[in-house]
């Protein structure tokens, strides 16, 4: 780590790779077990829909996107069939978007992904500094969201 770059990273810059290379290497094992056609994007989707689905509005409020962008990212998912259209509930007009069995695998194939990947980060660093390291951001993503998260869970590339 006494390499000069690092000590050159300003924090935006190491946010934002530490992110990359989490993403990255997440993305890499989904797609070797099948799941390569799932794009970062998706998964902030997933994020919403789970667990008991969300409309095209409700996502794109959720992504900060247009309800036209949403209706082509739902296409594109139940294309490949990891998302189902059905019925709303309560709104007999409208749509509400649902995960099926392949969507709920590759949320379940994450999950364990991100898991290993933590547990490797903690090796590195030690349980103590991830905990504080969470705990850090976590106040500072609360503060600038004057109390709460954020409502909106945006890609940031």
């Amino acid at each position: 780590m006494n390499h000069p770059i690092y000590s050159e990273l300003d924090l935006t810059s190491l946010l934002s790779l530490s992110f990359s290379a989490l993403i990255d290497e997440l993305h890499d094992r989904l797609s070797e077990l099948g799941f390569g056609d799932i794009r970062p994007a998706h998964g902030f989707m997933f994020k919403c829909i789970t667990p008991s689905g969300a409309t095209g509005i409700e996502l794109a409020e959720f992504l900060g996107i247009t309800k036209q962008a949403v209706s082509k990212m739902v296409d594109y998912l139940e294309n490949s069939g990891y998302v189902i259209r059905q019925n709303h509930p309560t709104d007999k007009r409208g749509k509400i978007i649902v995960l099926s069995e392949r969507g709920w695998s590759v949320v379940k194939a994450k999950e364990k992904i991100l898991t290993e990947i933590e547990g490797r980060w903690i090796e590195n660093i030690g349980i103590e500094r991830m905990h504080m390291l969470k705990e850090d951001l976590t106040k500072l993503v609360h503060i600038a969201n004057e109390g709460k998260l954020s409502s909106r869970t945006r890609p940031v590339w």
